[in-house]
């Protein structure tokens, strides 16, 4: 299943993060760990931060995708199912099984 990962960290934290010379390469690491489909980072919330989309089918996935987020950013974080077009297509007789039943 794919989910979009939103997440914003404080900006003192984040000054510091940037300050590192290797934030660039932890960054492409955690992005290439997660398999990320894309990433946008831009303010969130009046603060650092961005949106991640990622695929994992097990539950059990979570905590090595956000895990790294809370202790290395301080990051708050989301995690949003999501889907593309065809998954929406797909969906089409569960929608309408739903209308019936509860329109």
């Amino acid at each position: 299943m794919r989910y979009l990962i939103k997440f914003n960290f404080p900006n003192e934290s984040g000054t510091a993060n940037l300050s590192d010379p290797e934030f660039g390469k932890k960054v492409q690491q955690y992005l290439t760990d997660v398999k990320a489909e894309a990433a946008f980072f831009t303010a969130v919330n009046g603060t650092r931060g961005g949106y991640i989309v990622a695929s994992f089918d097990d539950a059990s996935s979570l905590p090595a995708v956000v895990e790294p987020l809370f202790i290395w950013l301080k990051a708050d974080v989301e995690i949003l199912p999501v889907m593309v077009p065809e998954d929406l297509m797909k969906a089409g007789p569960s929608i309408e099984a739903a209308l019936k039943k509860w329109g």
